[in-house]
C-alpha cells in the first residue's frame, strides 16, 4: 500500500472512531425515552409479523382478532408500528378500547408508523437492538405470526434470552402451524436431535397455535399462576 492510501485510510477510520464515540449518546437516548415511555404502559404482549401481510388475508385477520382478545384481557399490544401484521395487531388492539403500541424503527421502506397506534405510544427508533430491547424487557408475551427476516430475528432473539435464562421464561407463541410446521421439524430433527445443538427443553419453550382461542386461553392459563413483571 502506498504512503498516500494508507494516510487516506488512517483518517477515514479515526474519523469513524470519532463519529462511533458521538453515536453512543444517541443510543443513549434511545434507550432512555424507550424504557420512559413503555414503563408507564403496563404489562404488554408483543407480535411480530410480516410488514408485507395485506388486508384480507387470514394471518392479517387472525393477528386482529388476537390483539383485541389479549388487549380485552387487559394486556396492551406492542408491534414494529409499521404495516400488514402489525398494522392489523394495533388495529386490534385499538377496537378493544386497549394500548396501542408502535415501535417503528426508521428503514428506506415499509417505515411509516401505521395509523392505529396511539399517538402518545409512538416510539421511533434508527437502531434494531435498541427496538428489540424495548419488546423484550416489559413484553408478558410474544406471539409470532408468519414474517420474513424480520420476523426470524425476532425469534430467536426471543427463543435465546429465554433459553438462556437472559429474561424470565415468557410465554413465546408461534401462530400457524402450516407456516411454522417445517421450520420446527428441522430444528427438532437436525438441530436437537442430529446435531445435539439444543435440548429437549429447549424446543418445549415454543407453542404451536392456529386460533386466536387457544392463544388467549395459554396466556389467561400462564397468567393465574405467574407474576406479571419486567423481564430484566
Amino acid at each position: 500500500m502506498n504512503d498516500s492510501l494508507k494516510n487516506l485510510k488512517e483518517r477515514d477510520w479515526t474519523e469513524t472512531r470519532a463519529h462511533s464515540s458521538w453515536q453512543i449518546f444517541k443510543i443513549m437516548a434511545e434507550f432512555v425515552d424507550g424504557f420512559e415511555s413503555l414503563a408507564k404502559i403496563g404489562p404488554c404482549i408483543s407480535i411480530f409479523g410480516s410488514a408485507r401481510t395485506k388486508p384480507g388475508n387470514r394471518y392479517y385477520d387472525l393477528a386482529q382478532d388476537i390483539a383485541k382478545r389479549l388487549a380485552e384481557e387487559g394486556f396492551g399490544i406492542i408491534t414494529g408500528g409499521g404495516p400488514g401484521v402489525m398494522e392489523a395487531a394495533n388495529k386490534g388492539a385499538q377496537a378493544a378500547h386497549g394500548k396501542s403500541v408502535g415501535a417503528n424503527i426508521t428503514l428506506p421502506h415499509e417505515q411509516n408508523p401505521n395509523g392505529f397506534i396511539d399517538p402518545d405510544k409512538r416510539l421511533n427508533f434508527d437502531y434494531f437492538f435498541v427496538r428489540k430491547v424495548m419488546f423484550t424487557k416489559y413484553s408478558q408475551g410474544f406471539v409470532m405470526m408468519p414474517g420474513g427476516f424480520g420476523t426470524m430475528d425476532e425469534f430467536f432473539e426471543v427463543a435465546t434470552l429465554i433459553q438462556t435464562k437472559k429474561m424470565e421464561e415468557t410465554p413465546m407463541v408461534l401462530v400457524g402451524r402450516e407456516y411454522w410446521s417445517g421450520l420446527l421439524e428441522w430444528i427438532r430433527t437436525v438441530m436437537m436431535e442430529k446435531e445435539s445443538n439444543i435440548n429437549p427443553q429447549d424446543l418445549g419453550l415454543l407453542k404451536l397455535f392456529d386460533t386466536a382461542d387457544e392463544v388467549v386461553e395459554y396466556f389467561r392459563v400462564f397468567y393465574t399462576t405467574n407474576k406479571l413483571r419486567p423481564n430484566f
